[in-house]
């Protein structure tokens, strides 16, 4: 009785007197042991923080994991911190559901370490109100062996959009009526919006305003930017008629059903690990332009977190993207570290020479753009998909389809002007 009375003691002291507890809802949007990583590195945080105790919940795909963090909110529940689209930043303030960044951190000159690319859409009248950290844009992917097959260049990506129709159509590969290989595939679900914008971007096109209550969805230059994704297939027969769903892409150019895919720099370093072929990753191909929007999510700290929490969120988040961290996610994700210091650790600079693809997305930041960011995010985006599947899949023209999102969104947005 004795023995066990003094061994809870000595339990009791080993633990900290007051260990502040983090809950951290996670999104998984792309495949490869993303969990995994997770896992290891809050397990690594809290041995170097044992006062400090993390569960990570892993809540689906970004929209699932909004969704998810509103509901828990409304339900006094929250997180105290969470990986959520950087783009979901004026959908949080509206519900008053996030802190900014400034009152929580002593010396604001760690904002600055970041790639100003991917602050962009965090910092908004004068406040940060989101760190960066699961962080992409859109990159091409393409097959060098069908390139070799076809008679191109196995080391030279499309620069252009007419360079892509044209290598596309050599790389198109029939038996008999069956097409066995696509040229290019652009993924229609899941993320519309983001490829629309890349489209849009490159023909020299922005998509909305800084004060996010209004799109541009009927310039000529939008239409015209979805009136050639839809050509891919409808009049250049280079692409799949139809819906291309973002779930499968990767697995169809790794099964080599499409010898190109636009798709996000977090496929990569699970591509690498996968693929039976030599690929190549390239910016995307410009019109007016290069450009894609920056893409993935950022932390956010709520605003219910106690201030203990909150002061322990900061930690959590400056541990994480400190460089030699961030650029291990990087390598064993693929997404782009999110700072330069990052690519200027060692094992990051081995790891760049050896594999020179894990540098394109962090070297289109020169030319990227902030991802479509606006009031009521989830609703925009959803009119914007409806209106390229519209297109995609020919019940409407490009022009009708995206005059009736515009309309839409003006409804929307109109209580924010």
């Amino acid at each position: 009785m004795l023995m066990a009375a003094a061994f809870a003691v000595l339990s009791m002291a080993a633990r900290p007197a007051a260990a502040v507890d983090l809950t951290m809802y996670y999104p998984v949007a792309v495949g490869g042991p993303v969990t995994k990583i997770i896992d290891d590195m809050v397990s690594r945080f809290e041995k170097d923080n044992p006062d400090i105790k993390m569960t990570a919940v892993y809540a689906g795909n970004y929209t699932d994991t909004m969704t998810k963090a509103m509901t828990a909110m409304k339900g006094g529940q929250p997180p105290q911190l969470s990986v959520l689209l950087s783009t979901d930043v004026f959908t949080l303030m509206d519900e008053n559901a996030i802190v900014p960044f400034d009152d929580l951190v002593g010396d604001k000159a760690w904002f600055k370490e970041f790639y100003s690319a991917f602050m962009a859409n965090g910092q908004i009248d004068g406040k940060t109100w989101s760190v960066p950290f699961q962080r992409s844009t859109i990159v091409l992917y393409w097959n060098k062996d069908a390139f070799k097959e076809a008679g191109l260049d196995p080391e030279k990506a499309p620069a252009s959009w007419d360079e892509m129709v044209e290598m596309s159509k050599k790389l198109v590969k029939k038996d008999g009526g069956n097409t066995t290989r696509w040229g290019i595939e652009i993924p229609s679900t899941g993320y519309a919006y983001w490829m629309l914008q890349a489209l849009a971007i490159e023909n020299g096109q922005k998509m909305m305003n800084e004060p996010g209550n209004e799109v541009y969805l009927t310039a000529s230059k939008t239409v015209a930017a979805l009136e050639y994704w839809v050509d891919l297939s409808r009049k250049h027969n280079v692409a799949p008629a139809g819906s291309i769903d973002w779930a499968t892409l990767r697995n169809d150019f790794l099964e080599g059903k499409t010898a190109m895919m636009w798709h996000t720099t977090g496929n990569l370093t699970a591509g690498k690990d996968a693929a039976k072929f030599q690929f190549g990753v390239a910016m995307l191909p410009a019109r007016e332009r290069r450009g894609s929007p920056t893409g993935g999510g950022n932390f956010y700290i709520f605003k219910s977190a106690s201030p203990e929490q909150q002061k322990a969120a900061v930690k959590f988040i400056q541990w994480i993207t400190a460089p030699d961290r961030a650029a291990e996610w990087s390598m064993k994700t693929g997404y782009v570290a999110v700072s330069p210091a990052a690519y200027k650790t060692p094992t990051m600079e081995a790891y760049a020479k050896a594999f020179p693809q894990a540098t394109v997305a962090r070297d289109q930041l020169e030319h990227a753009v902030p991802e479509l960011s606006v009031h009521e995010n989830g609703r925009i985006y959803k009119f914007i998909g409806d209106a390229v599947q519209a297109a995609i899949t020919g019940a409407q023209k490009p022009q009708e389809a995206l005059a009736a999102a515009q309309q839409q969104s003006d409804r929307v947005l109109r209580a924010y002007k």
